[in-house]
């Protein structure tokens, strides 16, 4: 819980996820009022839930304006506050006198009052919806993922033919060290752990632990979509790069030939926006959907975004054994179709 009131990143997981956040509603029980198809809560409302004043309100409404307007706080006037004023006269509640005289009006959807729950560390009824909001958190992932995250990734509907595709670059890297460089066996481990280190700073071992992989898991099969996309990259460019080398030299690379080569491949600019978008993909989810920190890659941590929920824990996501007697169906009917 310490966490939801000092890390904005941690809130705004909980925030996005917005199947948790349809269970969480259906518990809390608070009155509202619906505008525009959504229901809203006045400042004082929330004051009266959180038994807080309305100057801790606006207190925490001023230190994290930025955060709560993005999560659906709003100060309505004009023509859409008399809108506003209007459905909530039509709940009869003597304690709306103030709205009469209001030319500006603080309003709060579902997920800012959330969001002010997560922020206010001295209300007790703050921490308890703390509380219900973790456990609910937590009881929607593991439904969603039948209690195994380490495979969640698989649930991306463009896992497995990202999958497919990294095995065939990855095969024309192996050939390419088989053909062109002079080492034993040990160069298709040593340069398959400077491209992980290149990408997110971990060799493999490094990978396994952070993941608490077993001697049976394959690394790759846990890989996001974009992750392995970006290995495929590099190691068809590697790949492509020795030959052409192994073609001038008119002969094997050498181990220090081969290190300084790559050495130059990976510095190439083109690689940096890919390889930081790879790092805050790998990093951010990793954490809030499998609770693994990446200590090299904690500068790169941020909120998962609402549709890598969708795509995770969606509808649309789906077991990678789900997904495989599909994708076989579709192609046994264009087979008979032929």
């Amino acid at each position: 819980m310490k966490d939801l009131v000092t890390s904005e990143i941690a809130r705004q997981n909980v925030l996005n996820n917005r199947y948790a956040l349809e269970e969480v509603q259906k518990v809390i029980g608070l009155r509202g009022v619906i505008f525009e198809d959504e229901i809203r809560f006045t400042k004082q409302q929330v004051a009266s839930f959180f038994e807080v004043s309305d100057r801790t309100i606006n207190s925490c409404l001023i230190r994290n304006d930025q955060e709560l307007r993005k999560n659906g706080y709003e100060v309505l006037d004009g023509n859409r506050l008399k809108i506003f004023k209007l459905s909530f006269e039509r709940l009869d509640d003597r304690e709306v006198n103030f709205l009469i005289k209001s030319n500006k009006l603080g309003i709060f959807n579902f997920r800012a009052f959330l969001n002010i729950a997560m922020l206010l560390s001295k209300s007790e009824r703050a921490r308890e919806i703390r509380s219900l909001v973790l456990d609910i958190v937590i009881d929607t992932i593991n439904k969603r993922t039948g209690g195994n995250t380490k495979y969640i990734n698989q649930r991306d509907e463009d896992f497995i033919f990202n999958l497919l595709n990294n095995r065939d670059y990855h095969k024309e890297m192996v050939l390419a060290l088989k053909d062109c460089v002079d080492l034993g066996n040990i160069k298709y481990l040593l340069y398959n752990d400077k491209i992980y280190r290149s990408i997110f700073k971990e060799d493999a071992d490094e990978y396994r632990k952070v993941l608490k992989l077993s001697n049976e898991d394959n690394e790759r099969h846990t890989m996001y979509s974009e992750v392995l996309d970006l290995i495929a990259s590099y190691e068809a460019g590697f790949a492509d790069e020795l030959r052409k080398e192994y073609t001038r030299l008119g002969r094997k690379l050498t181990q220090s030939e081969t290190d300084s080569l790559y050495a130059i491949f990976e510095q190439q600019k083109l690689w940096v926006p890919l390889i930081n978008k790879a790092r805050s993909k790998m990093a951010s989810r990793d954490l809030c959907f499998r609770d693994a920190l990446h200590d090299n890659l904690k500068e790169y941590i941020g909120s998962v975004s609402v549709d890598d929920f969708d795509r995770f824990i969606g509808d649309k996501s789906m077991e990678l054994s789900k997904r495989l007697e599909t994708y076989i169906a579709a192609l046994k009917r264009l087979k008979n179709r032929d």
